[in-house]
């Protein structure tokens, strides 16, 4: 079976084209490209007329390289910038007349259960107890698992699209806007750090997103290059990166060898909610991974045993 996954995410379409079978798969092709749905009117929980041209424009390039592939199925599933918006049925009208594909529109819950099937996918099972982060553009998702199970999960419509269309931060960020982006991330995310503490949580499994850029960084590769399965980022190695990231202008990040072109207003907010989830956690052990949802999905396919969305 050929599928192709379509995440269809708050600031980037990624598409997945997968060969799978019940017990292994190959990948055929990875990519993303920007659609910036949460623009300047994500705050009103709309999506632009503007933001639906870039989605459909970006769908029909995304539905050339599928069909070329000779794909059995695709299936597209909408998170937080859909999930939240007042115009969702008309965005999904729209997406439906222009490729003939349906949208899955999947709660918070569903999304974090997503992601945490993508780290299995990837690492196969979580030997320490873990705090698996998705920072995504509409939404950030927090899931404390071990072995192969999930103790606690969370989906807060904090991402960092909706911070910068929020928040108007000066170039480069001052100490005092630091501290803002620090409380607003402590007051949205309270039930998180509680819980890492009272499970005592020391690794970090950061997925895809940000994540690479840092990676990308450390590694000093353009993005999209290194397809990595997972790979280890010391705590010294995050913070130089953090240092590097948030002393920045935008013009100097534009230019950093390995920022994706996608990441350049999204990665300073990230690094901020990355850092205090380590300072208020105690976290010791950082590992990154390309997976997250696109690869949950085909997890699920997998092991036939798709949940109700």
């Amino acid at each position: 079976m050929k599928i192709a996954i379509i995440d269809l995410g708050t600031n980037t379409s990624n598409l997945l084209i997968a060969e799978h079978s019940e017990d292994s798969y190959n990948i055929i092709f990875r990519g993303k490209q920007l659609v910036r749905m949460g623009d300047t009117q994500i705050k009103d929980n709309l999506i632009s007329n503007e933001a639906i041209d870039r989605v459909l424009s970006v769908l029909k390039d995304q539905k050339k390289i599928i069909e070329s592939n000779g794909v059995d199925k695709v299936k597209i599933i909408a998170t937080s910038g859909v999930r939240s918006a007042k115009n969702q049925e008309d965005f999904i009208r729209a997406v439906k007349q222009s490729t003939g594909y349906p949208v899955e529109v999947i709660s918070g819950e569903k999304e974090a259960d997503l992601i945490f099937k993508g780290v299995l996918l990837a690492l196969n099972n979580l030997i320490e107890k873990s705090l698996i982060l998705d920072i995504g553009g509409g939404s950030n998702e927090l899931i404390i698992a071990h072995n192969q199970h999930i103790i606690w999960k969370e989906s807060k419509p904090a991402g960092m699209a909706r911070i910068t269309n929020q928040f108007v931060l000066s170039d480069p960020l001052k100490p005092g806007e630091i501290e803002i982006l620090q409380n607003y991330f402590s007051a949205r995310h309270q039930d998180a750090f509680n819980n890492l503490k009272k499970e005592a949580v020391n690794t970090l499994i950061g997925c895809s997103g940000s994540f690479d850029t840092i990676a990308d960084i450390l590694d000093q590769v353009d993005p999209g290059i290194k397809v990595r399965t997972w790979q280890e980022i010391p705590l010294p190695d995050f913070y130089k990166v953090y240092e590097l990231l948030i002393r920045s202008t935008r013009a100097q990040r534009i230019n950093m060898k390995g920022m994706d072109s996608v990441r350049v207003d999204l990665i300073v907010p990230a690094m901020i909610f990355i850092d205090l989830i380590i300072k208020k956690s105690g976290i010791i052990h950082i590992i990154q991974t390309g997976n997250s949802l696109r690869e949950g999905v085909l997890h699920e396919l997998m092991n036939n045993k798709p949940e109700v969305i």
